[in-house]
């Protein structure tokens, strides 16, 4: 048979490395500095302005330059650009020089076009900017892991789909008959992300010239759609592409076979298949139906199987191959990710358990649990990946293995100085959370006792983030010497002999599989299907089921002005740190009992667009907030923490305070409610929401000169009439309005009106 000569595309995947190489070090650069704010609220006051004499600052003595900076610095836009910039600009970005170039070798082919290659990676690194630039601004929808507005959903979408017609097409023109384990997994992937990104991201914009848009779904609909996908976030983006890598440079690096073909399959489709049903089990004991929870834990538990199967295919890839782990840095990088992908992984089923789950829930617990996956699997994995890549592309040596494995060191380190004090601390917020006194009452009520336990523990997690980050910087410093002393092949030269056509029926003696894998149009649709099914039994039944969630007559909408309130505690991030979401544990239920000591309702969110329940506490639940404090004291929390709660660990929100609120969007925001989500507004209602908002911020503003002598003295040097324009006014409404609607005596629902 003829043989054809052709040559790989290594500049595509250069391209990729460099973007892989430059957002991690700033994804981790941001998360330093959510770490650090977290012990050290005052960072924005000290670069930009205060007015706190007890503060040092590198501006002027005053707070107009924390003002003029409208938020940009706050803790909730930093901590969603660590978290984005991480997973969708560092992983995304080793995920795609690892399918660029094991792709194009596994099929001996080149990448069907260079062109739509670059559109890829251009499209993607262009929706890293533009997210840089909205999460700055404050333009977020604050689903986690999904807090893109909706032109950047778009794009996202875009580029995914020009990636994976990419990739088939050049399936469909390779030289080799069978698909390696590594394909399977990126064909997975990108059928399962795309189905997650697509229905996950449906919204309606306010309209088509601005950023605003409201989620399709509401309250517990939106959690649940938002878990699967949040959840499958993590096992598609995170988690498959990233086997995929493992299944085709750690027997690269070790330069041994994979240990079993059969584990490979049996893992690949057991994952695929039961990782799509663990969403729920971020729910446990919240408002979601109980067999939706129910469904989550079970296949948690069920996950195990297949994680462990896949990560002993990694390591005994390694027998007979153990003294290389002793010399080579690359190895070590992979043998700690796989081992930290088998931690992680028995770890999350667990943390699914009602009993564990009651506990670990919402604490910093989790925050360990993630981290360790995300530094050790994937931060590893892709550190290995660069280290193998860069010597070979460039057609040298490794400068430094001494460095590299002072990077290896530093980064374990780094790990296990951020996982183990998170646990501590997450045990720590679980156990203090929960304890009584004799006399019934909480032992630990005052919710700072808790912050204040547990900030030694935060300190450390920031020096394993120093460990961490330093080590990465030893990598750069690496990859540019390396680079430097080397010479850069951009196309590499192949030859392999044409594939021969010998027909879609299965020969004989051929096994079932092996005929699946040269058949990747019928395996893309089995993956498809394979996924899809968890996702239908779980999403289906809830968004169509009426009684899925009860209606209480006594919830109402939003008013105008607490919409708008509600649209700005999203903006700033509110949800990063707070909760709202009460579950029926009696500690939670006197905890933040407010005027009404219930637990939370799924009919009490039936207007929420999108959902608020959060997925850690590092303030106070704030589900039954309303008239547990005075507006004063919610104006002068936003002001300064500290000056209503000693050692408070909440950043300030002066702006609030400092800018007019904007309403010129208010009446198209109730218009959109009604007419799309059937939001029972009444044409009056709309057509006085002006008068009603102005009515509403009067009442809060007399509220608050009656409560606070000083601040009515304060504005009474000022126009008449200045604090109702302002944001805090409407931020106050929406504070004031949570968990309100039910009363203690009475709950109407559908089925007992």
């Amino acid at each position: 048979m003829e043989t054809q000569k052709f040559s790989y595309d290594n500049s595509i995947v250069r391209a990729f490395l460099y973007a892989t190489i430059i957002f991690g070090f700033i994804g981790f650069t941001f998360g330093l500095t959510a770490a650090l704010m977290l012990f050290y609220p005052e960072l924005p006051e000290f670069f930009f302005g205060t007015d706190d004499t007890t503060i040092k600052s590198l501006a002027s003595g005053n707070i107009q330059g924390l003002i003029n900076t409208h938020g940009a610095f706050g803790f909730g836009r930093i901590r969603m650009l660590h978290t984005n910039t991480v997973i969708f600009a560092f992983v995304c970005n080793i995920v795609y020089v690892g399918v660029y170039y094991s792709t194009q070798r596994l099929l001996k082919t080149r990448m069907y076009s260079d062109t739509l290659s670059w559109i890829h990676f251009w499209t993607w690194q262009f929706m890293i900017v533009a997210t840089f630039i909205t999460f700055f601004m404050g333009i977020n929808t604050s689903k986690e892991y999904a807090e893109h507005e909706w032109p950047i959903d778009i794009l996202i979408a875009f580029s995914w789909i020009i990636f994976g017609v990419n990739m088939i097409l050049t399936i469909s023109k390779r030289r080799v008959r069978h698909l390696y384990v590594a394909i399977w997994f990126y064909l997975g992937t990108w059928v399962a992300v795309a189905m997650l990104h697509i229905f996950n991201n449906l919204e309606v914009p306010l309209s088509f010239t601005g950023w605003k848009s409201y989620s399709a779904y509401a309250g517990a609909k939106d959690a649940i759609v938002q878990w699967w996908y949040g959840h499958n976030a993590v096992a598609f983006v995170l988690t498959t592409p990233v086997l995929g890598l493992m299944y085709y440079f750690l027997p690269k690096a070790a330069d041994r076979p994979v240990f079993s073909y059969k584990l490979s399959i049996i893992h690949f489709w057991s994952l695929i298949f039961v990782y799509i049903w663990a969403g729920p089990h971020h729910l446990q004991y919240t408002a979601l139906p109980a067999w939706a929870q129910a469904v989550g834990t079970g296949f948690s538990i069920m996950l195990i199987a297949p994680s462990w199967g896949g990560m002993l295919n990694g390591l005994l890839t390694l027998r007979g191959a153990w003294d290389k782990v002793r010399e080579n840095p690359i190895l070590k990088f992979f043998v700690v990710a796989v081992t930290c992908y088998g931690m992680a992984t028995f770890e999350g089923p667990l943390l699914a358990t009602k009993n564990i789950n009651k506990i670990g829930h919402f604490t910093d617990w989790v925050i360990g649990h993630v981290h360790l996956g995300a530094l050790g699997w994937n931060g590893f994995m892709a550190f290995g990946v660069i280290y193998y890549l860069v010597p070979i592309m460039w057609r040298t040596k490794m400068w430094s293995v001494k460095l590299a494995n002072w990077h290896f060191w530093l980064g374990t380190l780094g790990i296990i100085f951020y996982a183990v004090p998170m646990y501590i601390s997450g045990f720590t917020q679980g156990l203090m959370w929960k304890q009584f006194n004799p006399d019934g009452t909480l032992l630990w009520k005052n919710w700072l006792d808790t912050v204040t336990a547990i900030i030694p523990y935060f300190k450390m997690r920031f020096v394993g983030g120093l460990f961490y980050i330093s080590g990465a910087i030893l990598m750069i410093v690496n990859v540019i010497a390396t680079v430097r002393q080397g010479s850069f092949q951009k196309e590499v030269p192949a030859e392999a002999p044409a594939l021969a056509n010998i027909g879609n029926k299965r020969k004989e003696g051929e096994g079932f599989h092996l005929w699946l894998e040269r058949m990747p149009l019928l395996l893309t649709v089995l993956s498809l299907f394979t996924i899809s099914i968890g996702s239908m039994v779980e999403i289906i039944p809830t968004l169509t089921l009426k009684k899925s969630v009860p209606t209480i007559s006594a919830v109402k909408p939003y008013s105008p002005l607490e919409l708008e309130g509600r649209d700005i505690y999203i903006r700033e991030g509110c949800n990063a740190c707070h909760s709202q979401m009460i579950r029926p544990f009696r500690d939670e239920i006197t905890r933040f009992n407010g005027k009404n000591g219930q637990y939370s309702k799924a009919g009490e969110f039936i207007y929420d667009r999108p959902f608020l329940w959060g997925s850690k506490r590092t303030g106070p639940d704030l589900h039954r907030e309303g008239g547990k404090n005075p507006s004063s004291w919610h104006y002068k929390h936003m002001y300064n923490p500290r000056s209503t709660s000693a050692g408070s660990i909440m950043p300030r929100y002066p702006w609030l305070i400092a800018t007019n609120l904007d309403r010129s969007k208010m009446v198209d925001k109730m218009k959109l409610m009604k007419n799309t989500f059937d939001v029972p507004y009444t044409k009056a209602q709309i057509d006085s929401a002006d008068k009603w908002a102005d009515n509403q911020s009067a009442k809060i503003v007399k509220d608050i000169f009656s409560e606070a002598n000083d601040l009515k003295e304060a504005y009474a040097k000022r126009p008449q009439g200045e604090l109702e324009k302002k944001e805090i006014v409407a931020l106050i409404s929406y504070l004031q309005r949570l968990g309100t609607d039910i009363k203690t005596t009475e709950i109407k629902t559908a089925s007992n009106n």
